[in-house]
C-alpha cells in the first residue's frame, strides 16, 4: 500500500517541478475548478437530504449522539459520491490533455511516443465509455451498502465502509484509464492488473481518495495520477 501511495506523490512532485508538464496542467485547471464548484454544491444538497432521511424523530436522550453520527456518515457518503462524480466527468472533460501529459511524461523517461490523433470529442467519449463497466461494479457494491444501511447503528457504519472500499476500487480504474488506454489494455486486463497488485492499487487509490476530498489539492489528483503511472516507461505499475 505504501508503494502505491508514494507512487502517486512522486507523480504529483514530478508534475509540479517539470515545466513541460506544468504547461499542460495550467490548461486543465479552469475547467476542473468549474466542475468542482458545481459538484460541491450538489454534494452539500445530497448530504442534507441523506441526513434528514436518517434522522429520527423525538427528543430521546440519545438523539443528539445519533444526530451527530448520522450527519457524519451523510457527509462522508455525499463526499465520496462527489469524488467519484468528479473523477468520471473530470477525466472525460480533460481526456485529450491527459493524453498529452502522458506523452510528455513518457518522453522525459526516454520513451518516444505520439499523441492521440483522435478528435477531442471522440477522446472524451472513449473516456466516458471506459467508465461504464467500473461504474456498473460500483453500483453493485452500492446496492450491497444500501442493503445494510437500514440496520440500526452498525448498518450505517458497515454500509459506509463498503461504499468507501467500492469508491477506492472504482478510482483505481478511473485513474489508470489514460495509461491503460495507451497500452491498449481492455477492461479484463485492467481488472486483472488491479487484482494482481491489490495492495499497490489500494494505496494508490486510497491516497487519491483522501486528496480528492481536500479543496484545491483535488484539482491536481487526476493529472498527477497520469504522470505517476506514465513515468514508468515499462508500464509495470499498470500491467
Amino acid at each position: 500500500m505504501l508503494k502505491g501511495a508514494l507512487k502517486l506523490l512522486a507523480g504529483l512532485r514530478l508534475m509540479l517541478v517539470t515545466a513541460s508538464l506544468r504547461a499542460v496542467l495550467w490548461r486543465m485547471l479552469g475547467l476542473l475548478a468549474v466542475l468542482m464548484i458545481i459538484l460541491m454544491v450538489s454534494v452539500f444538497l445530497l448530504a442534507d437530504y441523506v441526513a434528514h432521511l436518517w434522522l429520527p424523530e423525538g427528543d430521546a436522550w440519545y438523539w443528539m449522539l445519533w444526530s451527530w453520527l448520522v450527519w457524519t456518515l451523510a457527509i462522508i457518503l455525499a463526499g465520496l459520491s462527489g469524488v467519484m462524480s468528479f473523477t468520471i466527468l473530470g477525466s472525460a472533460a480533460i481526456a485529450p490533455w491527459l493524453d498529452v501529459l502522458a506523452v510528455r511524461t513518457e518522453n522525459l523517461r526516454g520513451h518516444v511516443s505520439e499523441e492521440s490523433t483522435s478528435a477531442w470529442w471522440r477522446q472524451c467519449l472513449v473516456s466516458l465509455a471506459n467508465s461504464v463497466r467500473p461504474l456498473t461494479g460500483l453500483l453493485l457494491w452500492g446496492c450491497a451498502a444500501l442493503a445494510v444501511f437500514w440496520i440500526p447503528v452498525i448498518g450505517q457504519l458497515l454500509g459506509t465502509a463498503i461504499w468507501t472500499y467500492a469508491g477506492v476500487r472504482f478510482l483505481c480504474f478511473e485513474l489508470m484509464d489514460t495509461t491503460a488506454s495507451r497500452q491498449n489494455m481492455n477492461f479484463s486486463q485492467r481488472k486483472a492488473s488491479i487484482k494482481e497488485r491489490r495492495f499497490f492499487w489500494l494505496g494508490f487509490g486510497g491516497l487519491a481518495m483522501l486528496m480528492l476530498l481536500v479543496p484545491l489539492l483535488n484539482l491536481l489528483v487526476i493529472p498527477a495520477a497520469v504522470v505517476a503511472l506514465s513515468s514508468d516507461i515499462s508500464g509495470s505499475d499498470v500491467s
